[in-house]
């Protein structure tokens, strides 16, 4: 099983296939499944911002476009300008929704940090 920092660096790595010409904020996202599978996402920007998608819904949309069932076990969202990249609002809700138990790393000052979805998005929407 990948190791946190393994996790970020795959993460890492899909950042520098962003395709962030408006903002230059260049994010990369990696699934890390139950059975070990790995699935990367980037955002891709668009002159209509709205119609932009981040890193973490991309690997979200993968995941379910490829029919796959293991559960995710992580999310790991790294970016090429900053640490400390955390979700959007949306992208919470996506996490929410699809991988409710799996847990956030996001790179800190002095390695990985973890974070459930509770955590980040405390009393969320729900049907």
């Amino acid at each position: 099983m990948l190791s946190n920092e393994e996790l970020l660096k795959k993460a890492l790595n899909m950042a520098e296939n962003a395709y962030a010409p408006y903002s230059k904020f260049f994010v990369g996202a990696c699934l890390l499944l139950e059975d070990g599978t790995v699935l990367g996402g980037c955002n891709v920007e668009n002159a209509s911002y709205g119609l932009s998608l981040c890193a973490e819904r991309n690997a979200l949309s993968s995941y379910k476009a490829q029919g796959l069932n293991s559960p995710i076990k992580k999310i790991a969202i790294a970016c090429l300008n900053i640490k400390k990249c955390y979700p959007c609002g949306a992208c919470r809700q996506w996490i929410k929704e699809l991988a409710p138990d799996s847990l956030i790393v996001v790179e800190g000052d002095d390695g990985a940090l973890e974070f459930s979805i509770e955590e980040l998005l405390p009393k969320s929407f729900g049907l």
